[in-house]
């Protein structure tokens, strides 16, 4: 702890969603994080890391994905090391977006979501996005460097009408 902020290291973000009633198409949704460099924390990232890819020095990467969710608890998750992080970075936002194929679909059609972020056995945010029902995308954490270097976090709730390519370029936007 410094001064009443958890100092963090290593935080899992895990997502849970059920999976989509019988006959209808697959509903996916991914976690998303966006790095921004100290120098330029709300310009673009520096780099984006979701089911696909991870970051350049391991740091931040997908330990487990789910394009179905699966209704058996949290089914995707993504593992932040920040204490292993380089100091170039200042920012990093988190995000879960839905894909679209399939027809739109927002976070009220989603039953049973919900994200949790947690560092050991201590748990620093939940939320079902019921605040962002009528969005397909949002934002859920936004990590920080304080003065003195150490990493901390910030809850940050705000939905997005867009898809996942679009999302990652405006998700650390300070416009939204």
């Amino acid at each position: 702890m410094r001064g009443g902020t958890e100092v963090l290291g290593k935080v899992e973000v895990r997502l849970k969603w059920d999976p989509s009633p019988l006959g209808e198409a697959p509903r996916h949704l991914d976690i998303i994080a966006a790095t921004y460099s100290a120098d330029d924390p709300h310009g673009r990232p520096a780099y984006v890391v979701h089911y696909a890819s991870r970051s350049p020095d391991g740091t931040i990467n997908m330990t487990r994905h789910s394009r179905t969710g699966m209704g058996f608890g949290f089914v995707e998750v993504m593992v932040l090391e920040f204490d292993r992080l380089s100091p170039v970075f200042g920012r990093v936002v988190v995000g879960v977006a839905i894909h679209q194929d399939g027809g739109p679909r927002m976070f009220g059609d989603i039953s049973r979501a919900g994200v949790v972020v947690v560092q050991g056995y201590e748990q620093l945010l939940a939320d079902d996005f019921t605040q962002v029902a009528d969005s397909t995308a949002a934002t859920v954490a936004e990590f920080v460097r304080d003065a003195s270097g150490a990493w901390v976090m910030r809850d940050m709730i705000r939905g997005f009408d867009s898809d996942p390519v679009l999302f990652t370029a405006e998700m650390g936007s300070r416009q939204h």
